[in-house]
C-alpha cells in the first residue's frame, strides 16, 4: 500500500486527517466553467449544492470564482471577490463543520476568503500570476495546494511539451516546495495539474507514474473529474464522462492519491470506500 508520510494538515487549528483518502467537492461560482458554469450563481443554489456535497460525504468544499478551463479569460479581482466571498461566508455560517478551500490565484482573494472562514488556498498558478500570493499564504498560516501548470489557462493547451513530463514536474515541485517553506508554509498538498498544459498522453503518463511523487512525502490531490483526458478518449462529452472518471479514480487511489477533487461526490466516496476494502484491510 502506498502511504504519504505527511497525513495531517493544520487548518486554522483543526486537524484534517489524510491517512485515508478524502473527497473535495467542486463548487464553481462562475458563469463559464467547463462542466457546471452558471449553475450556482446565488446563495440559495450555492448552499443547496454545498449541503448536497457534504451530505454525500465531501470533506472539503472548493470554492472558485474564476474558470480555469483552457482558453478561459482572467477575471478582475473585484469580480472574483463578489462571486467567492459571499459563498465562503454563507457556507461557513451554515456548515461550520465543513473544510473550505478557496480556489484562487490572487492574494487579495485568498486573504479575504480566509478572513471570511476558508481553511486553505488552492492555487492553480503556483504563485506565478500574483507574486504576493505565496507570501500572503505564509502570513495567513493556512495549508496551500500547489498545482503544476505549464503556461496560463489562456494558452496552456497550445502545444505543451516536456523533456520528461514526470521528472520535469517533480523538479518543479522540489523547487517550489522549498520556496514555500522559506515563506513559512509547511502544510502543503501537491497537484500534478491534469489538463493544465498537458496533452492527453502527458496526463496518462502522470496517472500511470503518479506514485513517483511520493518521494516528496506530501499528500497528492488528483483533479480529473469529467476532464478531456476522459471524454476525448471515449469520444463523448463532459456530461457523459462520469463512468470514465470513476474508473480513473481507482487508478489514482492505487497510485497514492489522498484527495479526489470532483463534481460527483457520492460516486467518488463510494470508490474510496470500495478501494479501502481491497487496499487497507
Amino acid at each position: 500500500m502506498l502511504v504519504s508520510t505527511n497525513t495531517t494538515l493544520n487548518c486554522r487549528g483543526r486537524i484534517l486527517d489524510l491517512s485515508a483518502p478524502i473527497v473535495m467537492g467542486i463548487l464553481n461560482v462562475t458563469p463559464d466553467s467547463f462542466y457546471d458554469g452558471g449553475k450556482y450563481n446565488n446563495l440559495s443554489t450555492i448552499l443547496n449544492r454545498a449541503e448536497k456535497m457534504l451530505t454525500e460525504g465531501a470533506t472539503i468544499i472548493d470554492i472558485g470564482g474564476m474558470s480555469s478551463r483552457p482558453g478561459a479569460k482572467e477575471v478582475p479581482v473585484n469580480e472574483e471577490l463578489k462571486r467567492s466571498i459571499p459563498a465562503v461566508k454563507a457556507i461557513r455560517k451554515e456548515f461550520p463543520e465543513a473544510y473550505i478551500s478557496i480556489d484562487t490565484v490572487w492574494a487579495e482573494v485568498a486573504r479575504q476568503a480566509i478572513d471570511a472562514g476558508a481553511d486553505m488556498v488552492n492555487d492553480i498558478s503556483s504563485g506565478s500570476m500574483d507574486k504576493s500570493l505565496i507570501p500572503t499564504v505564509g502570513q495567513l498560516g493556512v495549508p496551500y495546494i500547489l498545482m503544476h501548470i505549464q503556461g496560463k489557462p489562456q494558452t496552456m493547451q497550445n502545444n505543451p511539451q516536456y523533456d520528461n513530463v514526470i521528472t520535469d514536474i517533480l523538479d518543479f515541485f522540489i523547487q517550489k516546495t522549498d520556496e514555500l517553506r522559506q515563506h513559512g508554509i509547511h502544510d502543503m498538498i501537491i497537484d500534478p495539474g491534469f489538463g493544465f498544459g498537458k496533452t492527453v498522453e502527458h496526463n496518462y503518463t502522470i496517472l500511470r507514474q503518479m506514485s513517483d511523487f511520493q518521494i516528496l512525502n506530501l499528500p497528492v490531490l488528483v483533479g480529473i473529474s469529467r476532464k478531456s483526458m476522459i471524454y476525448k478518449v471515449l469520444d463523448t462529452t463532459p456530461d457523459k464522462a462520469l463512468n470514465g472518471t470513476t474508473a480513473l479514480h481507482v487508478i489514482a487511489l492505487q497510485n497514492g492519491a489522498k484527495i479526489l477533487r470532483v463534481h460527483d461526490v457520492r460516486e467518488a466516496v463510494e470508490v474510496i470506500e470500495l478501494w479501502k476494502r481491497v487496499d487497507m484491510k
